[in-house]
């Protein structure tokens, strides 16, 4: 594995990253990945570095870091063991979008910093909780993320006052929404609202649907993994980095 770890110093302490590196020693683009809600695990570091072998520079950061040291969880098991689902609400609690996107910008320095690292060629790609962070990167640096993408990511366009879709006219980037089939975390009224902030801005998106598959499918340790439309969005988003970084 062609990867380091690193300690970023944010404004609330040191998260810790994961910093992948393409397979040429060249100047190259970067993707900030942002986890799903089950955390930094073997599964996200080898679709890191499938990434990173495509000639990204890739940064994998544990966002539950404020929470200190942090038992892996079994992304299989750990929603039907309560006390194990009662940790990971905890942590997923523990974290919204301003802190996240306060992160970013010490992710964003500490690849601008980087002598391999091509400038304002940066991408974004999250799963799940994730997926909005992503689309809220791309709204809140669009100096910066030229292509992001969310796959089945919850919480996308809700009455909240950070939901991710208030965002849709600062967005500079080529977006892609990646949507599950059978998804109780995005609903057909979300995404109504997600389409039309993103047609009053007169951004177009890239909105797929991946049929009979269920929220979870890109991740090969989750109960929903489905090979076939993992490969797809693999197919992709490799795509949408090629095209735009």
């Amino acid at each position: 594995m062609n990867a380091k770890t690193v300690d970023i110093k944010t404004k609330d302490g040191i998260a810790a990253c994961h910093f992948f590196h393409p397979p040429l020693p060249e100047i190259r683009p970067a993707v900030i990945f942002y986890m799903d809600e089950f955390g930094i695990r073997p599964a996200l570091w080898e679709m890191a570095e499938r990434l990173a072998a495509n000639g990204y520079h890739v940064l994998l950061p544990d966002l539950y870091y404020r929470s200190g040291p942090t038992q892996p969880f079994h992304a299989a098991t750990a929603l039907q063991d309560d006390s194990e689902r009662d940790r990971l609400m905890s942590l997923i609690y523990s974290l919204n979008q301003q802190l996240v996107m306060e992160d970013t910008g010490s992710f964003l320095d500490f690849l601008a910093g980087q002598p391999s690292v091509a400038r304002q060629k940066t991408g974004c790609i999250g799963y799940s909780m994730g997926g909005a962070f992503a689309l809220t990167s791309a709204g809140t640096f669009p100096d910066w993320i030229d292509a992001t993408a969310s796959l089945y990511g919850s919480h996308l366009a809700t009455d909240e006052s950070d939901s991710p879709h208030r965002l849709a006219r600062a967005i500079r980037a080529v977006v892609y929404i990646g949507i599950a089939g059978i998804d109780p975390y995005f609903t057909p009224t979300e995404r109504l609202q997600l389409e039309s902030a993103f047609q009053a801005a007169g951004v177009a998106p890239v909105i797929e649907v991946y049929p009979h598959v269920k929220h979870g499918f890109a991740v090969k340790d989750t109960p929903a993994y489905d090979l076939t439309a993992s490969e797809r969005h693999w197919q992709q988003i490799l795509k949408l980095f090629e095209a735009r970084l």
